[in-house]
């Protein structure tokens, strides 16, 4: 059945942005690390002109400076630019693929460049009304070259409507080897909004978040939970490990008005040891993100 809002040529319209480039530059300084080490109460060294930055800390770079008469109601960007103007308003980071390049680590002190290529766009109708797919490819490369790989998902969903059915939860497993118990109180959530820019209204406007999007609570990002989740692995990993390799899904969102649970174990059939399964749990036992990172 035809879709009311993305019929074939609106989507064929979006499909335009397909193959679109943006290259950004950057500076890799130390005072995002010294705040994101806060904010995950993490005890690490002052950094310096060369430590080596943790995975996934580069989301604390390349952030969007939209003048505030860009920004739209939902507190991004108005829709149309690099990213396709999709025409649903409920948007999300649904997940991701990165691989890092081995003896080319990130580091304090790097000048960055990220070059970013729409790679695809594509639509869905099911259960819970449209969806549109954005998969936008990232190279990060410092002056040693290429770094760092990144494919992101993004997820575009149509309004909530009144009385609309969920999808059904799926049980987080209780098979973990390591664990760490948080609470996503409004300040971890303003802090890692003000440290990647972030003003979506989602994650500190609860007026907004309930009312207008239909929420039952703010919610916690979700590049936040992958990086509690690699930071749960740091906790538990030899302390010279580096990850290799790293995918993660949102499956439920993440709410602030219970706390949550991140959780991981080696893989099963990993023979070297060096896999593991991580993901995220809600207080209803729910399974919320899921993961899986190889070390090099």
């Amino acid at each position: 059945m035809t879709s009311p809002l993305i019929d074939a040529e609106a989507l064929a319209h979006l499909q335009a942005w397909q193959g679109r480039t943006e290259t950004l530059r950057d500076d890799l300084t130390a005072a995002p690390v010294r705040g994101l080490s806060a904010t995950l109460d993490r005890d690490d060294p002052l950094p310096e002109a060369g430590t080596r930055l943790p995975a996934l800390w580069h989301w604390l770079y390349f952030l969007p400076h939209h003048r505030q008469s860009e920004i739209g109601e939902d507190g991004h960007a108005k829709r149309g630019g690099f990213l396709p103007p999709v025409p649903l308003p409920r948007r999300m980071w649904a997940g991701g693929r990165l691989t890092w390049e081995p003896g080319n680590p990130l580091q304090v002190g790097d000048a960055i460049e990220r070059t970013s290529t729409i790679a695809s766009v594509t639509h869905k109708a099911g259960r819970t009304g449209e969806l549109v797919f954005v998969l936008v490819r990232h190279e990060v490369r410092n002056a040693r070259g290429l770094a760092l790989t990144e494919e992101h998902d993004i997820v575009y969903r149509a309004a909530a409507a009144p009385g609309e059915a969920t999808p059904p939860p799926t049980p987080a497993p209780k098979d973990a080897t390591f664990s760490r118990d948080l609470v996503p109180d409004d300040v971890l959530l303003f802090r890692y909004s003000a440290l990647t820019f972030n003003g979506h209204r989602i994650h500190y406007d609860r007026r907004y978040v309930t009312q207008v999007e239909g929420y039952p609570g703010l919610i916690v990002h979700g590049p936040l939970i992958a990086t509690l989740l690699v930071d749960l692995l740091r906790r538990n990993a030899p302390a010279d490990a580096q990850l290799a390799r790293f995918e993660f899904r949102a499956v439920r969102p993440t709410f602030d008005i219970a706390p949550f649970r991140v959780h991981g174990k080696p893989a099963e059939g990993s023979a070297d040891g060096k896999t593991f399964s991580l993901w995220g749990e809600d207080a209803d036992g729910w399974l919320t993100m899921q993961a899986t990172a190889v070390l090099a």
